[in-house]
């Protein structure tokens, strides 16, 4: 997984990793109808450190928001009546972060996920070749990052504990000198595993108390 997670923005890695998303049909539990519908992105895009390698973009919440105040989470949100997963995230993300997606820049979706607090989200992959264009709404979004696959490897893999005995298994991953929780963490955990080409089910994964509010 490594070598993979440290390649470069390419034309064939984008093809791969569409292949990995197709051959794993996303999972949907049979009450998500019941809960709210919203989806997120996972925006690949090239670094720009010089190493071309591939990122995606995490958002740092604006402090002032009603909820998940402070939090990193990938752009997207809450969708709007008649819109599907994909319509979401191309919304959210130029409403959050001013950037211009396509639904022919769509690679596939991972499992649906549902949060503690009723939401049902489904992760949309895009792959955005060049130099994107980004405005960043305040009101919303405090910074954004690029961060490389490469970053969820060694040290910065994803860690596993429960916040009391018997309690649900939680995941995090160390970020700057925060963490990354679920369901961030869990949906990016499972594409990290995707790309590798491995599926890992991850409906188990719960946030801890604070991040849910």
């Amino acid at each position: 997984m490594k070598t993979m997670l440290k390649e470069q923005f390419s034309s064939s890695l984008i093809d791969h990793i569409r292949s990995m998303l197709l051959q794993f049909a996303p999972w949907k539990s049979s009450h998500s109808e019941n809960l709210k519908q919203a989806a997120v992105g996972i925006i690949l895009v090239s670094a720009d450190d010089g190493s071309n390698e591939i990122c995606f973009l995490l958002t740092l919440r604006c402090g002032k928001l009603r909820s998940h105040a402070g939090q990193y989470a990938l752009p997207g949100g809450r969708g709007d009546q008649g819109e599907n997963s994909v319509d979401t995230v191309i919304r959210e993300c130029m409403e959050e972060i001013g950037l211009q997606l396509s639904a022919d820049q769509v690679l596939g979706t991972l499992d649906l996920y549902a949060t503690q607090s009723g939401y049902a989200i489904t992760p949309v992959v895009f792959a955005v070749a060049g130099e994107p264009e980004f405005s960043l709404n305040p009101s919303e979004v405090e910074q954004l990052f690029r961060i490389k696959l490469s970053d969820f490897t060694g040290e910065r893999s994803a860690q596993f504990f429960s916040q009391e005995e018997g309690g649900p298994l939680l995941i995090r991953f160390p970020i700057f000198d925060h963490h990354i929780h679920a369901p961030t963490a869990a949906i990016l955990y499972q594409f990290v595993e995707v790309v590798a080409g491995r599926y890992k089910q991850v409906d188990n994964l719960a946030a801890p108390d604070f991040a849910t509010r």
